[in-house]
């Protein structure tokens, strides 16, 4: 199957078949849900901090920036970055691990995978279509929205998606560029998060070698730390230009012009990234925030009640499934009870899962 080609026919227009996924997903009902889906902190934390929604923006910018430079298809990235995190849980990847760990306490192996569930979203839940499920996109951004950079090779994919997919090949560079864009902007935007919410300061990230360089290059400006915003905002943006431009200069050979989709061999090395030296200095610096910022005793509170709560939703509508919407209970006849509630609990936003929990255990 070619990279700009859909499952379903449809009529031409204006846009570039991957201007038109783009266009698809943001009008969207899961990505609408974004706004009130956790990235760190809970949503109603506050005004400042990033959702899943404000975080898909800022990789959909980085991965257009670095596209647009390397000569590829900026409209191909920029629909896989604002699809990538469609199938997250509320409550971040603990409402994604706590699901994954009912289903498979009920004897279902395969679990809950968030980036397959986003690839479910845009292929099967989403309904805007009389005669198909799905937002029938392209080829290309499936593929880009399932594999991210590295072969999908998943024991619990089944046959099917494997044969349509090619799993144990690359997706196009776009979508290598997107992983890569993801990680940059999550790393920026955690740590400009971090600091104003006073979990973490720039005290603490001089203790990391990365950091340092950076905070090395706002104080070059003549801004002090006390002007607290200014100075946030500048560390944000001269982290995520050096990781840019680190990635275009160590990404200058690659492969461009044509979307090369399922194509690339699992073996062939493909370019995109940084240098092994900034590498090391990254996962240096993602160790920190984890030990620092994630492992927080108050994100560690908030998330422990968000794990309480898938636990309690998905108990509640196991036994008591007329809870269901009607678009989700009129599936229960034709697919396994489970997996209905499993995808209704996954679409929910932090603040909806958290009103009906507390519905239905009382806490009004």
């Amino acid at each position: 199957m070619q990279a700009h080609e859909r499952f379903h026919k449809i009529d031409k227009d204006f846009r570039n078949p991957y201007a038109r996924d783009r266009d698809r997903v943001i009008h969207s009902g899961s990505f609408r849900k974004l706004e009130y889906k956790t990235q760190v902190f809970l949503n109603h934390e506050g005004d400042f901090f990033r959702t899943r929604l404000t975080h898909s923006l800022e990789v959909s910018q980085i991965a257009r920036s670095i596209t647009s430079q390397l000569g590829l298809n900026e409209s191909l990235a920029e629909a896989i970055a604002l699809s990538h995190d469609l199938g997250h849980t509320p409550f971040g990847h603990v409402g994604g691990d706590t699901l994954d760990e009912c289903l498979k306490n009920d004897g279902f192996v395969n679990g809950f995978e968030h980036n397959f569930q986003s690839f479910r979203v845009v292929s099967s839940i989403e309904k805007r279509y009389k005669n198909f499920h799905g937002l029938n996109l392209t080829f290309a951004t499936l593929e880009g929205i399932l594999k991210h950079s590295y072969p999908y090779k998943k024991s619990f994919l089944p046959a099917e998606i494997d044969e349509l997919f090619h799993l144990d090949t690359h997706p196009s560079i776009e979508a290598m560029i997107v992983d890569r864009a993801d990680e940059i902007a999550y790393i920026s935007h955690d740590i400009d998060d971090g600091v104003n919410s006073g979990l973490i300061t720039f005290e603490d990230l001089e203790e990391d070698e990365l950091a340092k360089e950076i905070l090395q290059k706002v104080e070059a400006e003549g801004i002090s730390q006390k002007e607290d915003e200014m100075f946030r905002y500048r560390f944000s943006s001269h982290l995520i230009n050096h990781l840019v431009y680190s990635l275009l200069e160590y990404s200058k050979d690659i492969p461009c012009g044509e979307v090369l989709s399922a194509t690339l061999d699992a073996s062939t090395k493909i370019p995109i990234g940084f240098e092994p030296s900034l590498e090391t200095k990254i996962k240096k610096l993602k160790r920190l925030l984890y030990v620092k910022l994630y492992q927080h005793r108050n994100i560690m509170t908030k998330m422990y009640a968000g794990k309480q709560a898938i636990k309690g939703l998905y108990k509640g509508l196991m036994e008591e499934e007329k809870m269901l919407p009607q678009f989700y209970h009129t599936q229960l006849g034709k697919r396994n009870k489970h997996r209905v509630i499993a995808d209704y609990i996954a679409s929910m936003s932090d603040r909806a899962a958290i009103s009906l929990y507390n519905e239905m255990y009382g806490k009004l």
